[in-house]
Formats: structure tokens, C-alpha cells, sequence
């Protein structure tokens, strides 16, 4: 009758305790009490009551907390491949144009004679400023792309790769006397890639693609429409190629048959 009387007096404070005091001797509950200064059954009952609230209130709010499940913040991609080749792009540029670095234009692709390693640094040499700054804004954007979806080492490779076969159909199908640079090849090679890697059948990415599509291709071209004005008189007559649409389609199809490559590697069971 004592713990009943009890409960009518407080009943917010009941609510949400346990009586971990009461004890049950021959189906009778009865209160442990003695021990305390105080005899009074109801106040030993508020008073346990008080302190079990307090314990079990501490105890749910630190259960509460332990229970959250941790926030996983995704590992950032540190993102410093594609600046390394605009910067390469622009140091041989100054080199080239501002300080007339004797061997810079050794660099470049002659397509009479030329050296091997010409295939690979002609990617890296430009005609004029605004060539150069053309190629920049698409190389940062695309490769900015692949390097985040793929890696650093994905950006470097796609990037050699894709201009190498760009250079490599251009001197077997243009003329003997052109010499050809840009980085033109590359960036249609990135920008399929960019494309490929991340493309659904869904209708939105392929408005996307159609509209950036549309946009590089002119853009691309009219850039490279720049190298014109070195056409003519360039180291004993050798023309530059004004507009190079080989290495375009080239660097754009080589992107395409990399990533078809890449995709019938087997990958690691443990990535799965």
C-alpha cells in the first residue's frame, strides 16, 4: 500500500525509473530502509527513486552516444597529376616562346624525320598563347576528371597514351613536310575517357555528353586553327598543320579502345 500511495504521489517521477529497491519476500514487497538515517519509507523511496533516475538517465545518455554510428567521411582524392602537366605544358611554353631555349624545338614532330621521343613531347609544345591556354582549360577539366575517378597514375598513362596515338596516325597519314604539336590529341583522349568511365544509358548523361561534346569539338578546333599563324616559314619551310583533325579523331579513339582495354582486365576477388 506504501509503494502504491507512492506512486499516486509521483507519478512523473515513476515513469521512466526502475524501483531496483523493492525487494519481494514470501510474495509480499517490502522496503529496505534500515540502513538509512531516516525510517520513513517514503523518503527512502524518493530518495532511491531520485537516484535511480539520475543513474539511469547518465547511463541512457552515454548509451545514446556510444550507440551513434560513427560519420565516415569519404578519403579525399588529393588531386595533383593534372597539375603537374599544366605546369610541364606551360615551363616548356616559356621556354619555347619567352626564353627561345636552344632544343626546344626539337621537341616538336617532324614528320620527314622524326625522333622517337618526339611523339611523346610534341603533347607538351604549343604554337602560340592562345593554342596553349585553349588546351589548358580542357586539360583541367578532363583531367581533373579522370585523375579523380581513376588515379594519378591513370591521368599520366592516359594522357601519353592518347597523345602518342594521336601523333603516331597523324605522321602516317598527313604530309612528310608538317610538323605537328598540342596537346589536342590528349584532350580528346581524356574527354572520351572522362566520358566513358562514368557513362549509363541514362538519358541525362547522355544529354551531357552530346552538349560537352559539341562544346570541346568547337572549341578544340578553333584553338588549334591558332597554329596558322607559324604556318610557312617554320625551320627551312616546314609547315605547321593548321588544323589537325587526324590527331583529334586519334586521341579520341585511342581513349575509347584504353578504356575497352581496361575493361576486360579481370579485376582483384578482393575488390569485389
Amino acid at each position: 500500500m506504501a509503494a502504491l500511495a507512492v506512486a499516486a504521489l509521483t507519478p512523473f517521477k515513476l515513469k521512466s525509473c526502475k524501483l531496483i529497491h523493492i525487494h519481494t519476500f514470501n510474495s509480499k514487497p517490502t522496503l529496505s530502509y534500515k540502513s538509512l538515517p531516516y525510517h520513513d519509507p517514503l523518503f527512502v523511496l524518493r530518495s532511491r527513486t531520485r537516484t535511480s533516475c539520475n543513474i539511469n538517465k547518465s547511463d541512457m545518455i552515454s548509451q545514446l552516444e556510444l550507440g551513434k554510428p560513427e560519420q565516415k567521411r569519404k578519403p579525399e582524392k588529393r588531386v595533383n597529376g593534372i597539375f603537374w602537366v599544366i605546369l610541364l605544358n606551360i615551363g616548356i611554353f616559356v621556354a619555347d616562346h619567352f626564353f627561345q631555349v636552344n632544343g626546344i624545338k626539337a621537341l616538336y614532330l617532324y614528320h620527314n624525320w622524326p625522333a622517337w621521343y618526339q611523339f611523346v613531347t610534341a603533347t607538351f609544345c604549343h604554337a602560340n598563347w592562345k593554342h596553349l591556354s585553349s588546351n589548358l582549360f580542357f586539360l583541367y577539366i578532363f583531367g581533373k576528371l579522370v585523375e579523380e575517378e581513376e588515379g594519378n597514375f591513370a591521368l599520366w598513362l592516359s594522357y601519353i597514351l592518347t597523345g602518342v596515338g594521336a601523333n603516331l596516325v597523324s605522321w602516317l597519314v598527313l604530309p612528310r613536310n608538317t610538323v605537328s604539336v598540342g596537346a589536342s590529341g590528349a584532350v580528346f583522349g581524356l574527354f572520351t575517357i572522362s566520358v566513358l568511365v562514368k557513362m549509363s544509358w541514362d538519358w541525362r548523361k547522355i544529354l551531357e555528353v552530346l552538349i560537352l561534346g559539341q562544346f570541346v569539338i568547337e572549341k578544340v578546333m578553333e584553338a588549334a586553327q591558332a597554329s596558322t599563324s607559324l604556318s610557312g616559314t617554320f625551320r627551312g619551310g616546314y609547315p605547321l598543320q593548321s588544323v589537325n583533325h587526324i590527331a583529334h579523331l586519334s586521341g579520341a579513339l585511342v581513349g575509347v579502345l584504353l578504356v575497352w582495354l581496361l575493361s576486360k582486365v579481370p579485376s582483384d576477388p578482393s575488390d569485389r
